[in-house]
């Protein structure tokens, strides 16, 4: 067995594994795919997603850790799949239109909830990536409950949203509420969680650089109004203005942050 071929492919695929994007991965699966006629697809989906990240992980890295969100993802959507199973056609309807803002508000509460109890979820994962010198340090420690809340606030953005386009608009389709606000939240937060660790870095080195700068940060998020004035024009022929001036503002605006970000001074980046 080529051994030096393996090992960095297992150290490759550890990394993956440990990254708390990942383990979101069920959550986000679920809550973007489930509506009307999709509930059974998306917790299938989203509980498989769950097992094999967990049985991945103790083949991958046998030494780590269960970590809290994994937990949480097999138990919850096991459940769920138990509930839709043994649900009426009423009960069933409900599952389709509301476990999006359900699963949402779950993984608020598991974020919110581990910062209260002093764990942030994410602190599960650094602690694997990171050398134990560094565990108890206030920047560590401070990084870890910014990222689980940046988290956790994308995610009550998530089931707000839903909300209001099943229980006021009564669209659980609808582009913006279901699709175009979430998928923003979600990106938003995932470009967060990249980012922010390695500004943490750069300030211990003192090393800052342009594109650590917050214009960094928003580009993807920026990158996010291309696709969704597409998606208009596509779904929403009566509103192809909106999606035009979404494709332009999109485009300008993602030109202009990475512009921004490849001038900043060294320095530039948030207090």
């Amino acid at each position: 067995m080529d051994t030096g071929a393996s090992e960095p492919a297992r150290e490759a695929a550890g990394g993956f594994l440990d990254n708390p994007v990942v383990g979101m991965s069920p959550w986000i699966v679920f809550s973007l795919l489930v509506g009307p006629g999709r509930f059974e697809i998306a917790v299938a989906l989203a509980l498989g997603v769950a097992l094999v990240l967990v049985i991945g992980g103790r083949i991958v890295n046998r030494g780590s850790s269960w970590k809290l969100l994994e937990l949480a993802d097999v138990i919850f959507f096991a459940v769920l799949s138990v509930v839709g199973l043994m649900a009426d056609d009423g009960t069933r309807r409900w599952l389709e239109t509301y476990a999006g803002e359900v699963s949402n508000i779950a993984l608020v509460v598991v974020a919110f909830g581990s910062m209260a109890l002093r764990n942030p979820f994410t602190l599960q994962y650094a602690r694997e990536q990171v050398d134990r010198a560094h565990w108890d340090s206030p920047e560590f420690l401070r990084a870890n409950y910014v990222i689980t809340g940046v988290w956790g606030l994308a995610f009550l953005v998530s089931a707000l949203a839903g909300a209001y386009g099943d229980l006021v608009l009564r669209n659980p389709n609808n582009l913006w509420t279901g699709w175009i606000i979430q998928i923003a939240a979600i990106v938003a937060a995932v470009r967060f969680t990249v980012w922010y660790p390695k500004v943490v870095r750069a300030r211990a080195r003192g090393t800052e650089r342009g594109p650590l700068s917050p214009a960094a940060l928003l580009v993807p998020v920026a990158g996010v109004l291309v696709p969704a004035g597409i998606a208009v024009l596509i779904f929403d022929g009566d509103l192809w203005w909106l999606g035009v001036a979404l494709i332009v503002v999109g485009s300008t605006l993602t030109r202009a942050l990475h512009r921004r970000a490849s001038d900043a001074p060294a320095g530039d980046v948030p207090a």
